[in-house]
């Protein structure tokens, strides 16, 4: 069911199914989601919500299992409205929560910044890679972070330094009910066909290595300081291991794949028993990646 409201320009829908919005292609119904038109109309709209209202943002909807339950709330999709990317001055880049990380690897190879070129490797939104910093090959977001610009949940919009958080190994504290909206990035000058060259390696690199194509989240799992969760996954024999339509993927051990019509309660089962028996057999404790929200 879609619904508009007087002075705001995006799209409201209520009772919306979220697995349509998730890349394992599982979870129940939002109470309502939001596709805001831009970010002064994503403002408006966050400042009509009542104060204790749940708020769940959405871009690519990887790294993120939503419960059958669903989300008594209100879903944000950040994809389409929040989409800005503009070049500045010597490298500077300013992207909105919205665009893909691919799309971003592709602009910073065009525009001869090719330190830029690891995003190909991450499977989500900018707005997801400035929450958890995300990685891949090598690159961390916030390596490249000079600032970001924030929303709180009356739709007051502030752009603040990289000093103002912490930021650690696929985690960035900030305060509660604050959510990035944009990044400002600084990549030094470089080759862009060598960046060209690159994203072409990466993506080769991810074809041949992780399960893309099939439904799963990205890594499930942090890699433990010194050491990758996925050997120590396959080191336990749980490569293929299944739980209903789960399985852990018989291609790259970090990954969950939705091979056959999995719930949620499927998937979650089974990053639970991997936790458990990599806990049991190695006495590591395997740090998720993805977040697991919503009602049972």
């Amino acid at each position: 069911m879609t619904e508009s409201i007087p002075s705001l320009r995006g799209e409201l829908r209520y009772d919306e199914p979220l697995a349509k919005h998730t890349s394992w292609h599982v979870g129940g119904n939002a109470r309502q989601v939001y596709k805001p038109a831009d970010l002064q109309d994503l403002s408006v709209f966050l400042s009509t919500l009542p104060e204790k209202e749940t708020i769940i943002w959405l871009g690519l909807g990887s790294n993120i299992l939503i419960r059958s339950g669903g989300i008594n709330g209100t879903v944000i999709l950040t994809q389409g409205g929040l989409n800005e990317l503009i070049a500045q001055d010597n490298g500077a880049v300013r992207v909105e929560a919205g665009v893909t990380c691919a799309k971003l690897a592709k602009f910073c190879a065009k525009t001869n910044l090719e330190k830029g070129a690891f995003f190909a490797g991450i499977p989500g939104t900018v707005g997801g890679a400035l929450a958890m910093n995300a990685g891949a090959f090598g690159g961390e977001t916030w390596e490249y972070v000079t600032a970001v610009e924030t929303i709180d949940r009356q739709g007051n919009i502030q752009k603040k330094s990289r000093e103002d958080f912490e930021i650690a190994y696929r985690e960035v504290k900030r305060k509660e009910n604050e959510w990035f909206v944009a990044g400002h990035f600084l990549f030094p000058l470089g080759d862009g066909e060598k960046a060209n060259r690159e994203i072409k390696a990466l993506l080769k690199k991810r074809g041949e290595t992780q399960p893309i194509g099939e439904f799963s989240c990205g890594s499930v799992f942090r890699n433990p300081p010194g050491d990758y969760a996925a050997r120590l996954i396959e080191s336990c024999g749980l490569k293929g291991k299944t739980i209903g339509g789960a399985v852990v993927s018989p291609k790259h051990a970090n990954f969950i794949i939705n091979k056959a019509g999995a719930t949620a309660a499927d998937i979650e089962q089974l990053i639970y028993l991997v936790q458990q028996t990599v806990k049991a057999e190695t006495g590591v404790s395997l740090i998720k990646e993805c977040h697991i929200i919503g009602d049972e």
